[in-house]
């Protein structure tokens, strides 16, 4: 049931972006009552994010092996930008999305956060602080893209660039 709501969700994202979705159509469109999609989420925003989480946990990490941290954590910016500039509604529904208060909103957030930081982590090694840099680059590029000052297109070579500086005393 979740999985034909979330693919309907997909399909809805696209049809009319994330101000026209309603949990409502979702549920028409997955040939389900609205009763039953309401038991699996609490709101548009909780859908969405569960879309997002479910599309980026099934996307293969890039292959690091044999680059160095900096080529890595560029490898996972352009790989993350890649994915999102392929489902920009989705990726546009995502920004405002994640800004939700709920509870199950606030549990993915914690979820897909967790994610992009192992992806991170796994580029970069064991670096907190730089870590930490890179993933507020990170979530300001989601940021920004979603706010319309950059596209998700862009997002992978400016994420390169944060980097790049971020990175500098890496080796």
């Amino acid at each position: 049931m979740v999985l034909r709501l979330t693919t309907a969700a997909q399909d809805e994202l696209r049809a009319v972006g994330f101000d026209g979705l309603t949990v409502r159509n979702v549920a028409s469109r997955a040939e389900v009552a609205p009763a039953t999609a309401y038991t699996y989420f609490s709101s548009k925003n909780h859908l969405v994010a569960e879309v997002f989480w479910r599309r980026l946990s099934e996307r293969p990490r890039p292959e690091l092996a044999k680059a160095s941290a900096v080529e890595r954590v560029v490898a996972v910016f352009a790989d993350l930008a890649e994915f999102l500039a392929g489902e920009p509604e989705l990726a546009a529904a995502t920004t405002a999305a994640l800004l939700g208060t709920e509870p199950d909103v606030k549990a993915l957030q914690v979820i897909v956060g967790t994610e992009i930081n192992q992806r991170l982590a796994e580029a970069v090694g064991h670096a907190p602080e730089i870590l930490d840099a890179l993933s507020l680059a990170w979530n300001g590029a989601m940021l920004q893209a979603g706010m319309g000052h950059t596209s998700y297109e862009a997002m992978g070579a400016r994420l390169a660039s944060a980097a790049r500086l971020i990175m500098r005393s890496v080796r």
